[in-house]
């Protein structure tokens, strides 16, 4: 009985690996989509969001049903209120990505990015997807140490964002209004992506040790 409870447990985890990878290949795909001027690819990323949600509901499922059979308590207890935290984060991650798709949607068949910003645009893709597969690996593998380090790699997706403004708002920005808010939004979607990320390393951190990591400045 003990060893199908385990079983279970781990299944939840690994159920979460499989919900991460999907959200870094909907994140990645959105951006090629916003890259390209690809509009059916936007389209896959909209279309593929339900899956997301299903992967969510069915971890929450799976993490009720233990709560109510099983009574965990300390680690196990941890690890599922974790799950629980991670598969909301997740699911935002999804939807932001699927906004990410929907700009390029709306732009098409012009491309959303204006040549002055591509480099910038893709330097925060880059980073938002390289911190989605590492909450990937921090999950699968409850490496705080990894977990740790995705606060700097969010600093580093912050300082991008500040690039970002500085072009915008600079007397050489010639591409008007509506790109402009574009990037602003794009932006900022990407910046959520990697809160979310930090804030999943966070809760591993908290699966593993008990304790809360200390905010950062």
């Amino acid at each position: 009985m003990r060893e199908a409870y385990h079983d279970q447990l781990e299944t939840i985890l690994e159920d979460l690996v499989t919900m991460t990878r999907a959200v870094r290949q909907a994140t990645q795909l959105a951006t090629d989509a916003l890259m390209s001027a690809d509009a059916a690819e936007a389209e896959r990323v909209i279309a593929g969001d339900a899956a997301v949600d299903t992967m969510r509901e069915q971890i929450e499922e799976s993490s009720f049903e233990l709560l109510a059979r099983q009574q965990p308590v300390a680690g196990d207890l941890r690890m599922l209120v974790a799950a629980l935290r991670m598969v909301a984060d997740l699911e935002r991650m999804g939807d932001l990505a699927v906004h990410i798709a929907k700009v390029a949607r709306l732009r098409y068949p012009d491309p959303a990015i204006p040549p002055v910003m591509e480099g910038t645009i893709r330097q925060m893709a880059e980073v938002a997807e390289v911190m989605v597969s590492t909450a990937a690996h921090v999950v699968e593998t409850r490496d705080v140490d990894a977990a740790m380090r995705l606060e700097a790699r969010d600093e580093e997706m912050d300082q991008l964002r500040r690039q970002s403004f500085r072009t915008l708002l600079g007397d050489e920005w010639k591409d008007g209004i509506e790109p402009a808010v574009d990037i602003a939004l794009l932006g900022r979607y990407y910046e959520r992506i990697a809160d979310h990320a930090v804030s999943m390393g966070r809760r591993v951190v908290y699966l593993v040790t008990g304790e809360h990591p200390a905010p950062t400045a």
